[in-house]
């Protein structure tokens, strides 16, 4: 079974890649893992020219098909997003946008293959849940419209840097186990 953890944030040193990294050693037991960052991929933004609901093709060239390669390849895929002004950030939002050569939301379409399981971490510096609920939900609602089966979430507050991530080792072990 092959896992991907998506590092949603473009800072690869940062809170997200230590829980990224956190969540890649809980699972490496079970699963062949690789982990990715947003920002090990270089892609533009969607031009909404919609030729993708008529061809299942987009018709930019560019890392969006790398990295759709590897939710592909995977059984499971795990999303740890930052807050950014309390939603995913703008590099994976854009990531989103250009999936909709993917997405059931019109005919035809490029399905992945059937059956992967999707799970959420997001995190933020405030102590709110509120806005770890709604990058649970961007992300899910992307998993949705890709068919992957939403199965789970973990919401972390009160958590910006990096050092912030060590009191949370346990409800992040806790979460990967259901995983």
């Amino acid at each position: 079974m092959n896992a991907l953890v998506i590092n949603c944030s473009p800072v690869k040193t940062g809170a997200t890649a230590e829980i990224v990294n956190i969540v890649s050693a809980e699972l490496s037991g079970r699963y062949t893992v690789k982990s990715v960052c947003i920002d090990d991929y270089e892609f533009s933004y969607c031009k909404g020219c919609k030729v993708c609901h008529t061809t299942a093709a987009c018709v930019q060239h560019d890392d969006v098909e790398a990295l759709m390669g590897e939710l592909e390849a995977a059984d499971t895929v795990v999303a740890v997003s930052p807050s950014y002004w309390a939603d995913v950030p703008a590099q994976f939002k854009a990531f989103i946008d250009r999936c909709t050569p993917w997405c059931n939301t019109h005919k035809p379409y490029k399905a992945i293959p059937a059956g992967k399981k999707g799970y959420a971490i997001a995190l933020r510096t405030g102590a709110s849940m509120k806005e770890c609920e709604k990058i649970i939900g961007t992300i899910e609602h992307f998993y949705g419209h890709l068919e992957i089966a939403c199965c789970g979430g973990l919401g972390l507050t009160s958590v910006e840097h990096k050092e912030d991530v060590e009191p949370r080792k346990r409800d992040i072990a806790a979460f990967c186990s259901s995983i």
